[in-house]
């Protein structure tokens, strides 16, 4: 069986979440894949809980604050203001995945954002987790504007979104789904059937 594909969004706090486990939880690598959250709601019809109602958006936080505890995770720092917009980020993840540094630019990513509250929305800080990550931030900042590119982030979310995938993280294994970080113990349950 392929290596399981893991599909995020860096904006995702459970995509947060789901990395820093997925790997230990399914007990072998993933295949990183970046995708539009936003996006893939709108193909979906749906919208994001952390949008609109104040009182649904305390009670969405108060919950990855509480998951982080449970998975013994640091705890959350948030982003001023959360949500923003990370496409010049997912853009760069998405040329982080073609230079083989996905993982690591992704990983880096989505601990400067959710432990230390660094906002990808500003170019700087993307340009920072890629030099941690191992990439020269200029290539990066050149890349992220490339049109090929800009194709490639939509195209891999259509693609993500033809499969069924309609909210971040999700995990294909073998042809299922496993929408969500408090799914990866199902997705490995899956792996070790396979």
């Amino acid at each position: 069986m392929p290596a399981p594909d893991f599909y995020f969004d860096l904006g995702s706090p459970y995509a947060y979440l789901a990395a820093e486990r997925v790997e230990t939880v399914l007990q072998q690598p993933v295949e990183w894949r970046p995708v539009l959250l936003g996006a893939l709601f709108g193909l979906a019809g749906r919208s994001s809980w952390s949008l609109g109602d104040e009182r649904r958006r305390r009670a969405g936080i108060a919950e990855v604050e509480r998951r982080a505890r449970a998975y013994g995770l640091p705890a959350l720092v948030w982003p001023e203001p959360w949500p923003a917009d990370y496409l010049l980020a997912m853009r760069a993840a998405t040329f982080a995945r073609a230079c083989g540094r996905g993982r690591e630019f992704a990983r880096q990513a989505l601990r400067d954002a959710f432990q230390r509250g660094r906002q990808l929305g500003e170019p700087a800080n993307v340009w920072h987790a890629a030099a941690q990550a191992g990439l020269d931030p200029a290539e990066v900042e050149r890349a992220v504007g490339e049109p090929e590119l800009k194709h490639a982030l939509r195209r891999a979310t259509d693609e993500a979104h033809e499969l069924g995938v309609f909210g971040v993280p999700t995990l294909a294994v073998g042809g299922e789904l496993f929408w969500g970080d408090d799914r990866l113990e199902h997705a490995a349950a899956r792996l070790r059937g396979a």
